[in-house]
């Protein structure tokens, strides 16, 4: 975690003072103006206390800020006016001051009084059991989107079908929009992505779609947190070109699906897999899967580390035949 080291020596002194058991599952660190430093890990909240217990001023927290984004302030601009930061490793830094605007349209945020920092983890072969649900009978990819509120593990689990399916043959195209699924830093990939995908890094879902259909020929194009009206045109036109969909929206159940943007391609079967994450009973539950028409092909209750009984009979032979 190279981040730890960007705050103040104290800060970073008492972060990697931290039980293991709780760096290993810290999902948050609020840094936030006259009030005590939070943690959460695990689904549970810590204080994280120095050893002179101190308070951050408000000019610490923007100095914190600027350390983070390696004094780039002004490049970040675009994602200031989103109200988050993507710092080095994927991880998004969440920020609130105040808002600059122009015409009615957020510019920056200036006078930086909170931070949120969230991090962002890769977990190696959670999909390794939800893949072959994603596939035909004859290992063609079905459009699938993960269902999921804020903070369940979406992107964690998006990442890792990537890998998968990037190295079970298919060509992936990634559109990276706030570098979050490669964690690309300097042109060098945070993640493990497999070996057949390319990256389009910071760039416009819509955009992008588009420039990997035209430019690199994937099987499979994947995005996160897809939504906007002119999304879905260039998801419309990768289909029509034979591309397969992977990607995440926001909501807990179909009728979020079809009360979203992405409602009407819902209702006329635009997607063939169904992916519902919960945190309940913990984050990165796999509270159901079904087909585009929503019938159920697994009832929920495992997490996505230990899904039992979700794979074809003929998943095996498909697993290991898929080379191309």
């Amino acid at each position: 975690m190279n981040w730890i080291s960007k705050l103040p020596s104290d800060i970073s002194l008492a972060m990697r003072r931290l039980p293991c058991e709780i760096l290993k599952d810290l999902e948050e660190v609020r840094l936030t103006e006259g009030r005590p430093m939070l943690l959460y890990s695990g689904g549970k909240e810590y204080e994280l206390i120095t050893e002179k217990r101190r308070i951050l001023t408000q000019a610490e927290i923007e100095q914190i800020c600027n350390r983070l984004s390696d004094y780039s302030a002004y490049s970040c601009q675009e994602d200031l006016a989103a109200g988050f930061l993507t710092i080095e490793g994927g991880h998004r830094v969440g920020v609130c001051g105040r808002a600059v605007t122009e015409h009615g349209q957020v510019k920056s945020i200036k006078e930086i009084s909170s931070l949120n920092i969230r991090i962002c983890r890769e977990w190696r072969g959670i999909s390794d059991k939800l893949v072959p649900l994603l596939l035909d009978e004859n290992g063609a990819f079905l459009h699938t989107v993960i269902v999921s509120p804020p903070k369940c593990g979406k992107t964690t689990l998006l990442r890792d079908f990537i890998r998968n399916l990037s190295d079970l043959g298919f060509r992936v195209g990634v559109v990276d929009e706030r570098s979050e699924i490669a964690g690309i830093t300097a042109g060098i990939r945070g993640f493990d992505l497999g070996m057949r995908t390319d990256v389009l890094d910071r760039c416009p879902k819509s955009a992008g779609i588009l420039m990997l259909v035209r430019a690199m020929a994937p099987d499979i194009v994947a995005t996160d947190e897809i939504g906007k009206e002119e999304d879905l045109d260039a998801v419309k036109t990768a289909l029509c070109a034979g591309t397969g969909l992977l990607t995440t929206i926001h909501g807990t159940s179909r009728q979020d699906l079809l009360r979203s943007s992405m409602g009407d391609f819902v209702r006329k079967g635009g997607f063939q897999r169904i992916l519902y994450l919960s945190s309940r009973p913990k984050i990165g539950t796999v509270a159901a899967i079904t087909d585009g028409e929503g019938r159920s092909l697994q009832e929920g209750g495992s997490t996505y580390k230990e899904v039992r009984n979700v794979i074809y009979s003929a998943s095996a032979s498909v697993l290991r035949g898929k080379t191309g």
